[in-house]
């Protein structure tokens, strides 16, 4: 057998052996970590929907009517009127014409690239896609071709040498560590002149940018036409689980009869997806969130800029705090920790060699006194650039 424990301390070693904690409280601003409270900064519920009593009476309604499981997967018995009545709620919200529910973002973009690509084809994607991205061209076998992060002169000079096949190009909407958003228009100008199509990863966006929280796509004024694939996340924003694929009726039967990770599942709760309906009107319905987000993102960032901290240019709520060194972020997360601040140390494979960092995201639950309290402890690390404090 291979020597598992020679890897695992050569990993400690090295900075990058993860630990879990375990949680003993709902999800928002203030968790009960490893038995111990703590102002967390690290949670993906943006609009703060995670704990939301509607959200969480819908589950129960639901549970009590439909049970807790699903039983089989959604071409079996699994698929339920919740499941249906959520799909077709996405796909309004989205301006699309079907949607179709996976059970993790994860899976949603392995179903999307192996049911789409395969050996004889080609597919392009931004270097600091999600893994799940990446993982998706393995399975297909496709051609993969990495281009630059944001390069779209070199993604369209890259195109010119493909002849033969499909061609897709996959990108996140924002970019999950660096907070930044893809170029979406030109990305959807290249797409067109080369017969591709173009597919997006939303999670980060939806429910925080554009109209009602419609997510990057709809904040840059494309639609299906421009941007045929959409896939979206529940967990997040909507502070529920699942995910979905949003597209044209083609798209979404090719995907039933084709992806893999669609049909070799169980399906979700049909509870959360009940949970998830009611989330989502919220989240459409309550601007007032996605305001208060942008007021606390423009705080941090004055707050982060009057003390000199190298934070890489985002205006979303994923702030990332750059350190360098795995050593470095795993330390700064400790010393903060201590102060009673959760923040997770980012580091490779998550992000490339040389750019570990915390990973600080906010949230419509957080308060300026939140801010402003994190702002404190990260002025006490001592890490201003020069020149800058």
């Amino acid at each position: 057998m291979p020597d598992l424990a020679s890897e695992l301390e050569r990993r400690a070693r090295a900075h990058l052996y993860r630990r879990r904690r375990v949680v003993g409280s709902p999800q928002g601003p203030e968790l009960i970590a490893d038995g111990r409270p703590l102002l967390a900064f690290c949670s993906n519920d943006y609009l703060g929907l995670a704990n939301h009593p509607e959200v969480i009476a819908a589950l129960q309604r639901a549970a009590a009517e439909y049970g807790v499981g699903s039983g089989a997967a959604h071409l079996v018995s699994g698929h339920s009127a919740l499941h249906h009545a959520l799909e077709e709620e996405l796909a309004e919200f989205v301006g699309r014409p079907r949607a179709l529910l996976f059970s993790t973002g994860y899976m949603a973009n392995l179903g999307v690239i192996s049911a789409l690509v395969g050996r004889a084809d080609t597919l392009f994607e931004d270097r600091l896609n999600h893994a799940s991205l990446y993982d998706g061209a393995l399975l297909s076998r496709a051609r993969l071709r990495r281009y630059p992060h944001l390069d779209t002169a070199r993604l369209a000079a890259d195109l010119e040498d493909v002849t033969t096949g499909r061609v897709l190009i996959a990108t996140d909407g924002v970019f999950s560590m660096d907070g930044d958003c893809a170029p979406l228009p030109e990305l959807a100008r290249i797409a067109g002149r080369s017969n591709a199509w173009l597919m997006v990863d939303d999670a980060h966006a939806l429910g925080v940018l554009g109209p009602q929280g419609r997510g990057s796509v709809a904040a840059a004024g494309l639609g299906v036409a421009e941007v045929p694939i959409l896939v979206g996340t529940l967990g997040k924003a909507f502070g529920t689980f699942g995910a979905f694929v949003a597209g044209g009726e083609d798209l979404v039967e090719t995907l039933i009869q084709e992806a893999r990770s669609y049909l070799y599942t169980t399906a979700p709760p049909p509870a959360v997806a009940a949970a998830t309906r009611v989330s989502l009107a919220i989240a459409r319905r309550e601007d007032w969130r996605r305001d208060h987000l942008g007021a606390l993102i423009r705080r941090f960032r004055a707050g982060a800029e009057r003390l000199g901290l190298p934070l890489l240019p985002s205006q979303t709520p994923i702030q990332p705090l750059l350190a360098g060194t795995a050593e470095r972020a795993l330390a700064w997360s400790r010393q903060i920790e201590r102060a009673g601040i959760l923040v997770g140390a980012i580091r490779p494979p998550t992000v490339p060699e040389g750019s570990a960092r915390l990973r600080i995201t906010l949230s419509a639950a957080h308060s300026e006194m939140h801010v402003d309290r994190l702002l404190e402890v990260l002025d006490a690390l001592g890490i201003a650039e020069p020149g800058r404090a």
